[in-house]
């Protein structure tokens, strides 16, 4: 698996396992699992446009993971 090696991949994951123990005790159940599902659709895009076989289809699976970050970042100001 290509995506495996990209650095980018690599801390999306990490990025996605924070954001998992982070949010281990919040009690808005809601917001959890929109937080948590928003980290871990940037990765999992990610391998998903390395598996594609045309560039048109991988840049846009990169664009989708580069939307999911930017949801992320604006729930987590909501969790603070």
């Amino acid at each position: 698996m290509r995506f495996e090696s990209l650095a980018v991949w690599q801390r999306a994951c990490r990025v996605t396992c924070e954001v998992y123990k982070a949010m281990a005790l919040c009690k808005d159940n809601v917001l959890k699992n929109q937080i948590t599902r928003s980290a871990l659709s940037i990765p999992s895009n990610i391998a998903e446009g390395e598996e594609r076989e045309t560039i048109k289809d991988m840049v846009r699976f990169y664009v989708i993971a580069k939307g999911s970050a930017g949801e992320l970042v604006t729930q987590l100001y909501q969790f603070c």
